[in-house]
């Protein structure tokens, strides 16, 4: 893959993270997820969920399912795991790209069945007439199609209203028609915090229903 050496000792480092850390919330994915680490919403809410983060900048979809075949799920028991992968497949089909998500979700949930699976839509990118726009689109609805149905998976729009009404993304959002500011981290993952509090909230209160069930008997 890209930057072969710098790539691989990541790999490495976080193969050593497997076998120390005890997270809550495994973050998975592209540039995303990795320059997330250095949000705003990363250091006031997503840190304190124990979180571990596992995005690679630059990763496509056959990058992240490497590492997850290889190693990078084992060792771990997370509630939760929130993937974020697809942008960076320049060149690819919206098809191939949707076959490349599912397959790591459908890894994901073999190796880590207790896991609840939230997986990040793709941002509206580049200017209005940018074919990056129409791809990712097309990317999101096949991704809504393949959620449905399942209880353990669930699709979240990221897109809080990133498009302008004169059909431009602000430089306030992101800076090159690309790359999330500090605002615009916080803008698409509110919705990821809501949810993860939810569920994180729903998790402890069935322990805890479970734990006094258990003192009952």
């Amino acid at each position: 893959p890209h930057g072969e050496g710098r790539w691989m000792s990541m790999h490495q480092r976080f193969l050593s993270e497997t076998r120390d850390a005890e997270p809550e919330v495994l973050w998975m994915g592209d540039s995303l997820i990795q320059n997330l680490f250095n949000s705003r919403i990363w250091d006031t809410s997503f840190c304190l969920m124990h979180s571990l983060n596992f995005g690679i900048s630059g990763d496509r979809t056959e990058n992240v399912l490497w590492r997850l075949q290889n190693g990078e799920l084992d060792n771990l028991s997370p509630k939760m795991i929130v993937l974020s992968v697809g942008q960076e497949n320049y060149g690819d089909t919206p098809e191939k790209i949707a076959e490349g998500v599912q397959a790591i979700c459908a890894l994901i949930r073999s190796k880590q069945p207790q896991a609840f699976l939230i997986v990040l839509t793709l941002l509206p990118r580049g200017n209005p007439d940018s074919p990056l726009r129409q791809r990712n689109r097309k990317v999101n609805e096949m991704m809504t199609e393949y959620v449905k149905g399942n209880s353990r998976v669930q699709l979240v729009n990221i897109d809080t209203g990133f498009v302008q009404v004169d059909d431009t993304i602000s430089h306030h959002d992101m800076f090159d028609y690309m790359s999330l500011t500090q605002k615009g981290y916080s803008k698409a993952f509110e919705p990821v915090n809501e949810l993860l509090t939810q569920l994180l909230q729903e998790m402890e209160g069935e322990v805890g229903r479970t734990e006094a069930e258990g003192a009952a008997d």
